[in-house]
């Protein structure tokens, strides 16, 4: 199942999923047509629909939220923070051995900009915003699921991948961006290769992004070592497909 699986990562995850002969479930808020994949329409604050939609699943790729910095109360909390732990009180209770949860390098964001690079999972953290503290917990709560409930547990650090042309502007524009610029094709073959692969039982934290344009700010070599998984693209490599216009 992948929860936010309209989004532009999760249709890239059911696309190499698919290829690879998963069976793909989308649960999110917007309902799609897609003639290999099953879909429920839920929120995440929606308990007795995530329960249905884990009925058979044996992995779960997390990537619902609210993908940037936001008001916390109304939109980080609900969707970030509860919605986490009704994802992964539904999985737990449903037998789920694998879960994938969609971090983000924006938790060493200034390291980004002064160095040392690359960046290691072992390097001190140094959030953004409280977009970034959410996904923090998100980190810390699949060491505690993996650790008291036997789940084999996959965070990854994602680089940027923009949903926008507005967004591409500014990921150009940036002294980082395409640095860190994760294509679609690059994610999907990621998020695939995270269920697919056999890895050693427990807790896992990797970056996954593209290849750097000029100089690698994140260190992929533990998510290729874990997942024999190759980027293929750098930016702008991909940027344009199936982009939003505004």
């Amino acid at each position: 199942m992948i929860t936010g699986g309209a989004g532009r990562l999760g249709r890239a995850a059911a696309r190499a999923l698919t290829k690879l002969g998963w069976l793909v479930r989308v649960y999110d808020r917007v309902g799609i047509s897609a003639p290999d994949q099953e879909c429920i329409v839920g929120d995440l604050g929606d308990t007795a629909a995530l329960a249905r939609a884990f009925e058979g699943v044996s992995a779960v790729i997390h990537l619902a939220a609210t993908p940037d910095d936001d008001d916390f109360e109304t939109q980080l909390l609900p969707n970030n923070v509860l919605g986490l732990y009704h994802v992964l009180e539904a999985g737990r209770l449903a037998g789920v051995k694998r879960v994938v949860l969609a971090s983000t390098g924006q938790v060493n964001w200034w390291q980004q900009f002064d160095g040392p690079w690359p960046v290691s999972v072992e390097d001190p953290i140094s959030p953004r915003g409280w977009y970034s503290v959410t996904k923090v917990a998100m980190e810390a709560a699949g060491q505690t699921y993996a650790r008291n409930f036997g789940i084999t547990v996959i965070a990854a650090r994602l680089g940027w991948c923009p949903r926008t042309r507005a967004q591409m502007v500014e990921l150009e524009e940036s002294f980082h961006g395409p640095q860190v610029y994760f294509s679609p094709r690059d994610a999907g073959n990621f998020f695939a290769a995270a269920v697919h692969v056999e890895v050693p039982a427990g807790y896992h934290l990797v970056f996954a992004a593209s290849l750097p344009r000029d100089h690698a700010i994140f260190d992929l070599v533990p998510a290729k070592r874990l997942l024999a998984w190759e980027p293929l693209d750098r930016w702008p490599d991909g940027a344009a497909e199936d982009v939003g216009a505004s």
